[in-house]
């Protein structure tokens, strides 16, 4: 058994959607993922009424990560709903994870994030948000 598959298995035994009150749904996505030190975290989507209380799979994944282990960096990272990713966008962290999980180490700008399952196609961070942000002014703080 691959790591992909560890990581899909892992992820996989979260899925069980779920409406928790009539305001809140989740276990709809799923996310597990490899920290540096070879542990694998894994988190689920909450979502509510209001957008802006939602948390995505990726990022309670991390947090878990970091909560549980203090880690930081990330090396692998699969997400879905009720398959695999399969090409074509599915399996995509949302720009607010994207975010996060540059903020929470930039060095995570070279994890693999699991674009095509089948194929083990991957992508990295850095191609999903080329140019980010807060690397702008660094060398002069430095």
């Amino acid at each position: 058994m691959d790591i992909w598959e560890r990581l899909y298995e892992r992820a996989r035994a979260e899925y069980r959607p779920q409406e928790v009150t009539p305001f809140i749904y989740a276990h709809h996505v799923v996310c597990a993922l490899e920290s540096e030190n070879g542990e694998i975290f894994t988190g689920f989507c909450i979502e509510s009424c209001s957008g802006v209380l939602n948390l995505c799979a990726e990022r309670v994944a991390a947090l878990n990560m970091y909560v549980n282990s203090g880690q930081t960096k990330i090396k692998r990272l699969i997400a879905f709903r009720d398959a695999p990713p399969s090409g074509g966008g599915s399996g995509m962290p949302c720009g607010a994870c994207r975010e996060f999980l540059y903020q929470l180490d930039e060095a995570n700008e070279s994890m693999e994030i699991m674009v095509d399952y089948e194929k083990r196609e991957t992508v990295t961070l850095k191609e999903l948000l080329p140019g980010w942000w807060g690397k702008e002014g660094r060398s002069e703080q430095a």
